[in-house]
């Protein structure tokens, strides 16, 4: 008896501190936005001013990617290892084929070459418009959930290893595309005048193929149990 209530006891302050450090992070999380200072119209200012250098037109991919690029870089880091995380809580098992519905196959025959049209608009299109890797690469995420749902087989499977590296590619490409300003004599996160356009794009297309097969094994993990 005494053991089940150690047990209990246990659980029960492990579920207390796990809330109270949520708790402690959502206060932190608030306070610091009501804390903001207001907006500067000098930013928007400089922005504008250094466009012409950024190697892109659209102000958004330009400080995400150039003027900005650490914020960028450690959040693909942050999602690369949220699968990790994951990854060792909830291994993917194979799931029961499951035979969709003629009418929902054909739809789905039809939908995937035109999403699959779409990412890659999305994904040039981000140099000058709304748009970029996270877009194309969460469209491209939905692509596989669906192809899943409607009982199709993806070979995700993170034991291989030609997927481990898609899913760190934008993670490296970043840091590639950042050490290249050591070799042109610059900072760390420096593109050399006249490569900044091809390194934003070369950055870009690994990164929605990582975003893309990361979010779609995060789904297949959280559709199966722990062993």
């Amino acid at each position: 008896m005494n053991q089940t209530f150690m047990t209990r006891f246990i659980w029960y302050a492990v579920r207390l501190l796990a809330a109270l450090l949520v708790a402690g992070m959502a206060f932190g999380l608030a306070f610091t936005i009501v804390s903001l200072p207001p907006a500067s119209p000098e930013l928007a200012l400089a922005v504008a001013d250094n466009m012409a250098k950024s190697g892109v037109s659209h102000p958004v991919t330009a400080v995400l990617l150039n003027f900005r690029g650490y914020d960028t870089l450690l959040e693909m880091a942050v999602l690369l290892l949220a699968l990790i995380g994951t990854w060792s809580l909830a291994p993917i098992q194979e799931m029961p084929p499951v035979a969709p519905a003629a009418v929902l196959d054909s739809l789905t025959r039809l939908l995937t070459p035109l999403i699959i049209l779409t990412v890659g608009y999305l994904l040039w299109a981000g140099a000058h418009a709304p748009g970029g890797a996270f877009q194309a690469g969460a469209l491209l995420a939905a692509l596989g959930v669906l192809l899943n749902l409607t009982g199709w087989h993806l070979p995700v499977d993170p034991m291989r290893y030609y997927l481990r590296g898609i899913m760190a590619a934008g993670l490296i490409a970043f840091l590639l595309a950042a050490a290249n300003g050591w070799i042109h004599g610059m900072h760390f996160f420096s593109y050399p005048h006249g490569q900044a356009h091809m390194l934003i794009l070369f950055i870009e297309t690994f990164a929605t193929l990582s975003i893309g097969i990361t979010l779609v094994t995060l789904f297949l993990l959280g559709r199966t149990a722990p062993r």
